[in-house]
């Protein structure tokens, strides 16, 4: 059962992921695949024409390189302020062959951009010496929903204990010595919820924008809207399109804080342009004592185990589905309450030291163009010859207590410009440990 459970999320995902086109029976060969978003890391200035994207400089430092020049992806985690942009072209006629896109000269990044294939990073093998296991100890407590106070049933708290027993990792193969190491946990998490993926990763035989050769930080108050054009080796002659202004960068998410971690915190934000909805995390690890841990997590759904990885792009129908179900605030909300004292330090230890980490998104559209567009008449032949995903949305990070978004506000009370904090899938027990190994 959990086998053929496990293809047919699969299969889901694949056909979610596919244009719009091809789930009606027809794959155009060419298919790009846009995202934009637009990130606030609260209180602090647009970095990004100084520093890049930070997921592009990471992957560089990893894979040598400009580090100065943000890489494919750049959007599906917030990071410094400013705005991004991501491409991904897949043409089956002539696959992975450079492209270029005719850009409007509201984007500010020249004439056109190129998109070549991106080489996926690799972790080279680990040059420490093999380590022992400590004993580790983690204990955690799950919240959820906006309010003053902590909603009946609420923490769900789930624990565990890792005793190494003198074993030795190899961090070339960390998962490898695992035998002879005792785990022992209690108590529970909420079942998780996730969306299907639906991202284009580095793979062979497309092209991506950013990239290692041409890589350029989108500058602030750019503009996508206009008409491009794509043009390459066997890119059809007719793929020119027009990206309305609905598809374009969203406003900054400005959020606020206000409120000490020992009490009830007010989360506030001016409603964002072209939002369908928002979502909140917190998360805050306190370090109880040696190698003991304490990770409070908590989200602004009215019901458990949302978690970080709804901060990615969602299509309209999860949308729909998750602001009738509560998971999602509607597009009307302009405050959240985080519950008193969730985030507070417990049981002594440094955890007052480091404060609560906040993620937030404003979900904006998701938009496709195909062309020839299908015929009213499903009795008239159609062959569409490309098709165009747009994806947008807004995110902003802060740290809890420190009230950044009014200075923010007083500084640039206009507020313009977004991206980082990879919104992976939200970790298992298995992949917290492995993380606390060092693996």
């Amino acid at each position: 059962m959990q086998r053929r459970h496990a293809l047919f999320l699969a299969l889901a995902a694949t056909v979610l992921a596919l244009p719009a086109a091809s789930q009606q029976g027809k794959t155009p060969p060419t298919n790009l695949f846009i995202d934009v978003a637009t990130h606030n890391m609260a209180g602090m200035p647009d970095m990004g024409g100084m520093m890049g994207g930070l997921g592009g400089f990471m992957a560089k430092r990893m894979g040598g390189g400009d580090t100065s020049k943000p890489t494919y992806p750049t959007t599906r985690a917030g990071g410094m302020t400013g705005q991004y942009l991501d491409m991904a072209l897949h043409n089956t006629l002539k696959p992975g062959v450079q492209a270029q896109d005719l850009i409007p000269a509201g984007l500010n990044l020249g004439k056109s951009l190129t998109l070549i294939p991106v080489e996926p990073t690799t972790h080279s093998p680990g040059e420490s010496a093999p380590g022992k296991v400590p004993d580790v100890e983690v204990k955690i407590s799950e919240y959820w929903g906006c309010g003053a106070t902590v909603r009946p049933g609420q923490p769900k708290v789930a624990s565990f204990k890792v005793k190494g027993n003198g074993k030795t990792i190899d961090p070339k193969n960390p998962m490898g010595g695992m035998q002879g190491i005792d785990v022992q946990s209690s108590g529970s998490m909420s079942r998780g919820l996730y969306a299907p993926d639906r991202d284009i990763d580095l793979k062979p035989g497309y092209v991506y924008w950013p990239n290692r050769q041409y890589g350029k930080q989108v500058p602030n108050g750019a503009r996508l809207a206009g008409n491009h054009q794509i043009t390459g080796d066997s890119i059809p002659a007719s793929m020119k399109f027009d990206v309305e202004q609905s598809a374009d960068f969203m406003p900054k998410l400005m959020l606020r804080t206000q409120g000490e971690a020992t009490e009830a915190v007010q989360l506030g934000w001016p409603s964002v342009d072209r939002a369908k909805a928002y979502f909140i995390t917190g998360m805050k690890m306190q370090m109880l004592g040696q190698n003991s841990f304490h990770l409070v997590i908590w989200s602004s759904a009215d019901v458990p185990g949302a978690g970080s990885d709804l901060h990615s792009y969602l299509t309209g129908g999860y949308i729909d589905k998750w602001l009738k179900q509560k998971v999602l605030l509607p597009a009307s909300a302009t405050s959240c309450t985080i519950p008193k004292g969730i985030f507070a330090a417990s049981g002594g230890g440094e955890g007052g030291m480091v404060p609560a980490m906040l993620m937030m998104t404003a979900y904006g559209p998701e938009s496709w163009i195909t062309y020839p567009p299908r015929p009213a008449d499903p009795k008239q032949p159609w062959n569409p010859e490309w098709s165009v995903r747009l994806r947008a949305k807004s995110t902003a990070t802060a740290m809890l207590g420190l009230d950044f978004g009014n200075m923010q506000q007083m500084e640039n009370p206009e507020g313009d410009g977004p991206q980082q904090q990879q919104p992976q899938k939200r970790p298992g027990m298995k992949g917290l440990l492995k993380g606390i190994l060092g693996g």
